[in-house]
């Protein structure tokens, strides 16, 4: 027990503690996070939407990401970061009670376009928020301390979020999600100092033209371009598998949400002392590209195990070891990559990933379900992750010779 102990001790050890404080604001308000992961189930269930309606109004939410990325990046290079940390969360929290008051898909897919604008603000002044509030040696365990915060939210609101969906009705999770976004709010406007924020872009104040600019950066946007190919693979596990369980597997909702609780509370336990003792070794793509292949593995366990509970379990596992692997190193190659004036533009880019992923996976993966079956659907995404880590492989290649820490 003492080197586990000690492993654990060493992976929260020298971290600021404003990066500490930025955290419990993440996990306050991804306490309520069940709000993505049941709303297509909201949108056929108790909206009785069709399955492939369900999945374009959810696109509307990866539109507004990508929106709010480029919004929060420019910001962010011109702004104090904490100011639009705060405004992004007051504003969800708004945004959300909305859609208490429709029922109308045009606008819903308005709100949520609306919602994830404000929600994908916070991204690249967050990114920018850990640079600052880390070291070259300590930033990949920043980044898990504040994935800690979030899975650790996230095994929380799912858990929730089902027995809430089940028994009190759908409509309470917009109301419970909106609040944590206001409590988060509160805490970071409280005990966030912001003069250490104020070495950000001040307003008026000319960006140096001679740094490199993410957009004519052509390696950093192919690894971009990877990033969104594997967070279309990845987010499956919001978009498409909650209806795969639900519709296959015949699950009910607090099953659902446990499920995916499972998925952060192994993150909880395991990210930090692993990625800790993964840091020693001062490398990014083999560890990205491990987890890029766990993807495969855990759409074919799913594609075989006709609905059994035990195979859905394992799936949830190595789907949890994906991201392990692959999501902190990917982050710290982009804020390692970024030159400091251009630090909101690189985190930008890299959400924006997240954002064009998070546009196609509904539609694309709840498109082909619906027109042949989810089988033909595990089928497209093991071979699209599998191409996804022959390209990380590429940047690698293309790469080692120049930074020595890949």
């Amino acid at each position: 027990m003492n080197p586990l102990l000690s492993l654990y001790k060493q992976a929260f050890s020298n971290l600021q503690r404003n990066a500490w404080i930025l955290s419990i604001a993440m996990f306050i308000n991804r306490s309520g996070s069940m709000v993505l992961l049941f709303t297509s189930l909201y949108l056929t269930k108790e909206l009785h939407y069709g399955i492939y309606e369900a999945g374009i109004i959810m696109s509307f939410y990866g539109m507004g990401s990508i929106v709010g990325s480029y919004t929060g990046g420019w910001l962010t290079d011109r702004r104090n970061y904490y100011d639009i940390l705060i405004f992004s969360l007051l504003a969800c929290g708004v945004i959300l009670l909305l859609i208490l008051f429709t029922t109308n898909k045009y606008l819903i897919a308005a709100i949520l376009f609306f919602y994830a604008l404000s929600a994908d603000m916070f991204r690249p002044a967050h990114s920018t928020a850990i640079a600052n509030y880390s070291t070259p040696e300590n930033r990949s365990r920043s980044i898990s301390l504040a994935r800690l915060a979030i899975n650790l939210g996230f095994s929380v609101g799912p858990a929730i979020g089902g027995f809430v969906a089940l028994y009190l009705g759908y409509k309470w999770l917009f109301v419970i999600d909106a609040f944590t976004s206001f409590g988060a709010a509160i805490l970071l406007f409280i005990y966030l100092p912001r003069h250490h924020s104020d070495k950000n872009r001040k307003h008026g104040e000319v960006l140096n033209t001679t740094a490199t600019s993410a957009y004519r950066d052509i390696t950093y946007l192919f690894f971009c371009a990877m990033v969104a190919l594997y967070g279309l693979c990845f987010f499956q596990l919001f978009a498409s598998i909650p209806q795969y369980f639900d519709r296959i597997c015949k699950y009910s909702e607090d099953t659902i949400g446990l499920l995916m609780a499972l998925n952060g509370a192994i993150v909880v336990l395991i990210e930090m002392p692993l990625v800790a003792s993964l840091e020693k070794g001062k490398k990014i793509f083999p560890h990205i590209i491990t987890g890029t292949l766990c993807i495969p593995i855990a759409f074919g366990l799913l594609m075989f195990g006709k609905g059994l509970l035990l195979i859905s379990i394992i799936y949830t596992l190595i789907i949890t070891f994906s991201e392990i692997f692959a999501m902190p190193f990917m982050m710290n190659f982009a804020l390692s990559r970024a030159p400091k004036e251009r630090q909101g533009q690189y985190s930008a880019l890299y959400s924006m990933s997240y954002g064009i992923a998070n546009i196609f996976a509904p539609s694309l993966a709840l498109g082909i379900a619906a027109a042949y079956g989810f089988d033909a659907m595990f089928v497209v995404f093991i071979a699209l992750s599998v191409m996804v880590a022959g390209g990380f492989y590429f940047v690698n290649r293309n790469l080692k010779n120049k930074y020595k820490t890949l």
